[in-house]
């Protein structure tokens, strides 16, 4: 009896997990071919990739910022600098050709030269901007972190298991990234500014990684980062609803991002 009863609550599971995924499968198709999708899209890419010394920059005068623009670009995006707001100094890059000074070893035709520098120029944060009153509003990002305080009884156990095999988890302060697993130290670091249900959902899915052995080789994995962390969010988002709590408002984006 006994037995039976495992075995039919290890089947029910089952088809709960394949349940699961054929509904992530359908939610991400379903926002991959979507107008919120490609309006999303054609917002982020609209705006420039700052150099590294630039994002530094960014952090150190803003470490809040998440998108930065000049005044003009915000105006063009349908959005306003607020009067007052202190901007961001980031550096800029411009050529100008001017005249050779009649070298005589100069090759025969070349009569200019191209003079490299780089201006300070000023960014705001969209934090600092309010909508321009007609203009289209911004498209909503589909990822939404998790809000609730319940991890759902998912983080003691999940922290038992990792540091049984030798792992540590931990709490610091991150900028963008919600957590990162370091294969060298044996970290699992966890955002703390994250709420107990979305530092739960980002456990399971540092422990996909570690268990679906992705970081065993760092190279292979940035090769194949998008598909890791299709099949790392796939486990976080089926896990967490095997635990009771959907974190479709999360993993759908996520997945589908990555996806693409």
């Amino acid at each position: 009896m006994g037995g039976t009863s495992i075995t039919r609550s290890a089947e029910q599971r089952r088809v709960e997990a394949e349940t699961l995924h054929a509904s992530i499968v359908e939610q991400v198709q379903q926002l991959a071919d979507s107008d919120q999708w490609r309006a999303f899209l054609n917002f982020a890419r609209s705006f420039h990739t700052y150099s590294l010394n630039n994002l530094l920059l960014i952090m150190a005068q803003n470490p809040k910022a998440t998108r930065v623009a000049g005044f003009r670009q915000w105006q063009a995006k349908g959005r306003q600098v607020r009067k007052g707001e202190q901007s961001i100094k980031i550096f800029g890059y411009r050529e100008r050709r001017t005249a050779q000074d009649g070298d005589q070893n100069e090759a025969p035709g070349v009569d200019e030269r191209v003079v490299r520098y780089f201006p300070t120029l000023s960014v705001f944060d969209i934090s600092q901007t309010d909508p321009i009153e007609g203009a289209a509003p911004i498209p909503e990002d589909p990822t939404r972190r998790l809000t609730g305080d319940d991890d759902h009884g998912v983080t003691i156990p999940l922290t038992a298991h990792l540091t049984s095999r030798g792992w540590s988890i931990h709490r610091e302060t991150l900028r963008s990234a919600n957590g990162y697993t370091d294969p060298d130290t044996h970290r699992v670091i966890l955002a703390k500014q994250l709420a107990s249900e979305q530092a739960a959902k980002t456990l399971i899915h540092e422990t996909a990684h570690i268990e679906l052995h992705h970081i065993d080789d760092i190279d292979n994995y940035r090769a194949h980062r998008g598909q890791m962390e299709v099949e790392a969010e796939s486990v976080a988002y089926i896990v967490a609803g095997l635990n009771g709590f959907d974190t479709s408002a999360y993993s759908i984006g996520y997945i589908t991002g990555w996806s693409g």
